[in-house]
């Protein structure tokens, strides 16, 4: 089979660079492994028929903000974008509740009610986030260097500013809340959304991580598509079938052939070849591709070494259940909002990913629980609660911080008594969760990586985002940019920047790139 651009693998970032090069005319293949396409964007009834569940991401703050996805329209292709007006909640056992909500005055009377004037202290930081979050996003999500977006923050902010903006970048998410916040609730809403990642209260840049994810937040909410994640997969194929591109599930690419030093052609595990007249995209892992796919002689020492130090995510262990009714929360808040964080405040976080970095087992594992009554009731029968929480354990378990599981996750007993321990986390928030629980589905690290290849050992971030693999650093020391030593050949991933999260940027980045070498190829042939 032949086509200008052959894309490996039909996750969100495949798909999305497959629609930009069609909007750009070309022929486009997607191959993927999978029997079905949509990588960690799929959604199914896996508990009980009519409860439908997100099973790998599920909320998409940066997805209406991205500049890669809002061209594509999806809304045309029937995805119905709904939102929260509770967005994220972080209740504490002895009563309190921070709540992040759509609406400025109920976030800042949420934060008074820990200290008066927090309120006040979220205003100036979201009036920072109305200045600078536009133009810092599209830093984010842009290939470096990020000119424009770059001048526009200097003209939102000045000179000066933009010099403190640098350092206030850098701030732990603990520091942040210390430098802004009298009360705790601030700091557990910043760090609890820096933890969505690998990153801790006191990891540098973890506040602005957890600062962009409550401004987009406090912004757009949490959207979510009607009817499950599955949607904007089905948005994304039907869009670019609409275009001539063609999505071939079932077909696992394991090397890329190369001739002069440009990628000629994608050669599926049966032998099955397709040449890319233009450009092959490769929506697989940094050190799948560079390891395992192009020939040995094409990768230098230098890349091999980098990736060897290639550092992904802690795991993922995540559980879904059917609920008879909604989570009994103690804090009233909590029953309002599509994301709950479980942890005991600050402290609680920190405690947990000390463990991680042990490489233990969390003994109070810290949750991001979500729960769908309230922001899109057809995920379940009325009444009803379709819910889900995941939590990070680390790559490689030396030891459980409980002294009672090993980390073997290939063992079923193992996986069922860590999902109690999740239980037990939010049934101290929510006495009688566990009596409404109807049924629930386990998904240990090994279920994600076994069901999607990228997520390996269940990493849902493609790699570490601390600092060092990350802008310049991802996937390797380089120019952070989504070209290869083989001409032709795009990384276009979530180990290249700007990392993991349903924005589209590594995708999009990749396709704008192979097109824009296509014009420069173009104009030197004439």
């Amino acid at each position: 089979m032949h086509a200008d651009a052959v894309v490996i693998g039909a996750g969100p970032n495949g798909l999305i660079a497959a629609n930009h090069l069609a909007d750009a005319g070309w022929s486009v293949v997607v191959c993927e492994e999978q029997p079905e396409p949509g990588g960690a964007v799929r959604s199914g009834e896996v508990t009980e028929p009519g409860f439908v569940h997100d099973l790998y991401s599920a909320f998409y703050p940066l997805t209406l903000a991205s500049r890669h996805i809002a061209p594509l329209e999806l809304e045309r292709y029937g995805v119905n974008w709904l939102s929260a007006k509770g967005v994220v909640a972080h209740p504490h056992p002895d009563g309190r509740c921070a709540l992040l909500s759509m609406d400025l005055e109920e976030t800042c009377a949420s934060l008074d009610a820990f200290a008066p004037g927090d309120g006040d202290a979220w205003r100036r930081l979201f009036d920072l986030w109305r200045r600078a979050g536009p133009h810092l996003v599209g830093s984010l999500l842009t290939p470096l260097p990020p000119i424009r977006p770059g001048l526009g923050m200097l003209n939102a902010l000045g000179p000066r500013g933009l010099a403190d903006f640098a350092r206030f970048s850098l701030l732990p998410a603990r520091r942040m809340a210390e430098e802004n916040f009298k009360g705790d609730g601030g700091g557990w809403l910043i760090a609890g959304n820096a933890l969505h990642a690998d990153l801790t209260p006191e990891s540098s840049g973890g506040g602005m991580f957890g600062w962009v994810l409550c401004g987009l937040g406090q912004q757009h909410g949490y959207p979510v598509p009607e009817g499950g994640a599955g949607e904007i997969t089905r948005a994304l194929v039907e869009r670019l079938r609409d275009r001539g591109g063609e999505v071939i599930c079932g077909t696992p690419i394991e090397r890329i052939e190369v001739r002069g030093r440009r990628a000629r052609a994608a050669v599926a595990a049966d032998g099955q070849r397709f040449e890319a007249r233009r450009a092959i995209l490769a929506d697989c892992g940094a050190p799948a591709l560079f390891l395992k796919m192009l020939p040995e002689e094409l990768v230098s020492e230098r890349i091999r070494e980098d990736l060897r130090n290639y550092q992904y995510d802690n795991s993922t262990f995540k559980v879904n259940w059917a609920l008879r009714e909604p989570i009994p929360w103690s804090a009233e808040d909590a029953r309002r909002a599509s994301t709950v964080h479980v942890a005991e405040g600050m402290n609680g976080l920190t405690h947990a990913t000390t463990q991680l970095a042990a490489a233990e087992i969390p003994e109070h594992p810290f949750l991001v629980l979500g729960q769908y009554s309230m922001v899109d009731p057809s995920r379940s029968p009325e009444g009803t609660e379709t819910a889900w929480a995941y939590t990070h354990v680390p790559q490689s378990p030396r030891t459980d911080a409980a002294g009672v599981l090993s980390g073997d996750w290939s063992r079923a007993e193992e996986g069922e008594r860590f999902a109690d321990r999740m239980e037990e986390e939010v049934e101290r928030l929510a006495p009688g969760f566990r009596q409404r629980i109807i049924k629930r589905h386990i998904q240990t690290p090994l279920d994600l990586e076994r069901l999607n290849r990228n997520l390996v050992g269940g990493a849902i971030n493609g790699g570490t985002a601390q600092l060092y693999q990350q802008a310049i650093f991802r996937p390797f020391p380089g120019l952070g940019r989504p070209t290869t030593p083989v001409r032709g050949l795009y990384l276009a991933s979530s180990s290249a920047h700007p990392g993991g999260g349903l924005h589209g940027g590594p995708g999009g980045n990749a396709a704008r790139t192979a097109l824009r070498y296509e014009r420069a190829r173009s104009l030197l042939r004439r």
